[in-house]
C-alpha cells in the first residue's frame, strides 16, 4: 500500500485525535464484526451494552438506552428523526443555537423539517428569549450545544429543558466534542443536571478512541421507538440505528478507550488541554492577538488572513471560526512542544506578512 498515513504533529485544528493503543488494538480485534446485528454478533453486542453503560456514567444516567453510531452528525440526525417521529404536527420544526454544528443542516434536509436557527449572545451561548420566541405548537425539538466547534462554549441547558418541555418537545444536547471533557467542570449540562431526553457524545473525539465511534444516548429506551423499523430476515426483529451495517471495531474501540481512561485519565487530559489553552492564549496575547478567552479547551484568536495562510503554507492545520478567527482545539495529541513550536514559526512569519485583520 503506497503512502503514510498522516502524523498528528501539526494538526491543531482537528477534533479527532490517534486513538489510545488500547483503543487501536481492540478495534483491530473487532474488524470483522457487525453490531447491527446483535443476535448473531453476540460478543460485539455485549460489548456496545458495556460502552453505553460506561457513556452513561459519564453523562449521569443510570439506565441509559442507546448505540454506538458512526459519530455525532448521525446521532444528530436520530435526534432530531426522533424528535420529528413523535411530534403531531404536520409541519414540525427544531430550533437550534447558531452554535449548532452543521449536521443540523443535514438532519433538516434529510428529513424534510423546518429548522429555526437562534441567535447567541455576547458570550457565544444561545439567546434564550430568541429561543421562547422560536417556539410554537409545531417544535418538535430544541437542541442545546455542550461544547461548541468554534468557541467551545455550553449553553444554558436546564433552562432549554424547562422551555422544550413547556411545548412538549424533546431537549437534544450536542456533547459530541464537550463530552468528555465536561464532567471536570462546573457546568450543568447532562441528564442528571436537566430534563435531557437525548445527547450527543462521540469516544472518537476527547474520548480517544477509533473512528468512527460516535454514541446516541436517551433518557428512556421508548423513545427509540419512534425510529424502530422491522428487520424480518436478521435473528434481531426491529433496529432503531441509522445504518444497519455497523462498525464493531468502533464499538470495541469506544469500550476499551472508556474502560482504560474513565474517570482518572480524562480527567488527566482535561486538565493538560486546559493548561495548554491557558498557556497558548497567554502567548498569543503577550504578541498583542485579541484573543476569546476560552471555557472549554479551544483558542481562537484574531490574527490576518495574510498569517493564516503563512501558517498553512508551513504545514500547519490550523481553521477558521465563521468569524475568520484562527481556532486551535486542544486534543490529547496536542502538545506544549507543538505549541512552542507553532508560536515559533508565528514569530518568525509576522515579520514577513501584513498582521492587521
Amino acid at each position: 500500500m503506497r503512502g503514510q498515513p498522516q502524523d498528528f504533529d501539526r494538526v491543531l485544528s482537528s477534533m479527532c485525535t490517534p486513538p489510545h493503543p488500547v483503543a487501536r488494538e481492540a478495534a483491530e480485534r473487532y474488524l470483522a464484526t457487525n453490531p447491527g446485528d446483535p443476535a448473531t454478533y453476540q460478543t460485539v453486542a455485549d460489548l456496545e451494552d458495556d460502552a453505553v453503560a460506561m457513556l452513561g456514567d459519564i453523562v449521569g444516567l443510570d439506565d441509559p438506552a442507546g448505540y454506538i453510531a458512526s459519530g455525532g452528525t448521525e446521532a444528530n440526525i436520530q435526534a432530531v428523526r426522533m424528535a420529528r417521529n413523535r411530534s403531531v404536527s404536520s409541519d414540525p420544526n427544531v430550533v437550534v443555537p447558531e452554535s449548532a454544528h452543521f449536521s443540523f443542516q443535514k438532519a433538516a434536509d434529510v428529513l424534510a423539517i423546518e429548522l429555526r436557527i437562534a441567535p447567541l449572545t455576547d458570550n457565544y451561548t444561545v439567546d434564550l428569549g430568541a429561543v421562547k420566541r422560536f417556539c410554537d405548537e409545531d417544535t418538535a425539538g430544541i437542541v442545546g450545544v455542550a461544547g461548541s466547534t468554534e468557541y467551545g462554549r455550553v449553553d444554558p441547558i436546564p433552562e432549554l429543558a424547562n422551555i422544550a418541555h413547556r411545548h412538549d418537545a424533546l431537549l437534544h444536547v450536542d456533547a459530541a466534542w464537550g463530552g468528555f471533557l465536561l464532567p471536570f467542570t462546573d457546568h450543568d449540562w447532562h441528564f442528571g443536571h436537566a430534563g435531557v431526553d437525548t445527547l450527543t457524545i462521540d469516544p472518537h473525539k476527547m474520548g480517544q478512541a477509533a473512528i468512527p465511534a460516535g454514541g446516541l444516548l436517551a433518557r428512556e429506551d421508548e423513545l427509540f421507538d419512534a425510529l424502530a423499523v422491522d428487520t424480518p430476515y436478521l435473528e434481531s426483529a426491529k433496529q432503531a440505528t441509522l445504518t444497519g451495517t455497523r462498525s464493531g471495531a468502533g464499538v470495541a474501540s469506544a469500550a476499551a478507550a472508556m474502560q482504560e481512561l474513565w474517570p482518572d485519565g480524562y480527567r488527566e487530559q482535561y486538565e493538560t488541554s486546559v493548561a495548554n489553552a491557558d498557556f497558548l492564549v497567554d502567548a498569543l496575547r503577550e504578541r498583542g492577538f485579541d484573543v476569546v478567552e476560552p471555557d472549554l479547551p479551544i483558542v481562537t484568536a484574531d490574527v490576518s488572513s495574510e498569517l493564516f495562510e503563512a501558517l498553512r503554507e508551513e504545514g500547519w492545520r490550523v481553521s477558521t471560526t465563521g468569524s475568520d478567527e484562527m481556532r486551535v482545539v486542544m486534543m490529547p495529541h496536542v502538545t506544549r512542544e507543538m505549541l512552542s513550536a507553532f508560536l515559533t514559526d508565528i514569530d518568525r512569519l509576522r515579520p514577513t506578512v501584513n498582521i492587521n485583520t
